[in-house]
């Protein structure tokens, strides 16, 4: 395992959106001493799968999980997560936005409070050259779920290639995973949004509903409840 490397993991099927969500990779500013690395999946049967065979295939110790869609717009990201996963060696994953319970439904976003600061398009940022963040000032706060569309991880537990066969709760299902490993999740105070999610909102809600259903059977004794009372190991899908 390499403790000074970066990996981001894609999986994609359109060049156009991979493109631009490469170009502001490119931007990033890179921690002194470390070094960044980009695996691509392409046409991956589902998201456990590309995320598994990415995470087999690399030796970083940082692996950051993202969809083709998402442009990481804070160029001093690699060092503020760095900064978060240093400062307590009990933190697994982070997280851009986030819940700090699991919804009764099973429907992440039905949870009582919502953590991180989504992109939206009708809001005014400050210019990128500007994004700072302090970990003493801004900080971060604990989660129980974090939304799939960028993941970073401290820890490799290995994604459920067996039963998430699609594309519906690998996020849902990885972040108990992190918990259930006695990991914290954490996702940091954004003055502005770190990420842009340009992903149209569409959704296939058979197969979603699908997962849902057995995410609620597997994860029942959890369901409504914090992060905090997420804390006895239970057999995984």
């Amino acid at each position: 395992m390499n403790e000074n490397k970066f990996c981001f993991i894609i999986c994609t099927n359109n060049e156009i959106l991979l493109s631009e969500a490469m170009h502001y990779l490119s931007h990033l500013v890179i921690p002194d001493g470390y070094t960044t690395d980009i695996l691509t999946v392409t046409d991956a049967k589902s998201m456990t799968l590309g995320y598994n065979e990415a995470m087999e295939a690399s030796d970083a110790k940082y692996k950051i999980y993202m969809h083709q869609d998402v442009l990481i717009l804070n160029r001093y990201f690699l060092s503020d997560v760095l900064s978060i996963f240093s400062s307590d060696a009990s933190i697994g994953l982070i997280g851009m936005t986030g819940y700090t319970s699991v919804s009764a439904d099973g429907v992440m976003w039905h949870a009582d409070e919502k953590l991180g600061t989504p992109y939206r398009r009708k809001d005014s940022y400050p210019p990128l050259s500007d994004y700072r963040y302090s970990l003493s000032e801004d900080g971060y706060r604990p989660a129980a779920l974090v939304d799939g569309f960028l993941m970073v991880t401290a820890n490799d537990y290995p994604w459920d290639t067996q039963n998430l066969t699609g594309w519906d709760f690998y996020d849902a299902c990885q972040s108990l995973a992190f918990l259930l490993h006695g990991r914290k999740i954490v996702v940091p105070v954004q003055r502005h949004p770190w990420c842009m999610h340009d992903d149209g909102g569409l959704l296939n809600m058979m197969e979603y509903n699908k997962y849902r259903l057995k995410f609620m059977q597997t994860y029942r004794e959890f369901l409504g409840k914090r992060y905090s009372e997420i804390t006895v190991p239970i057999n995984p899908l």
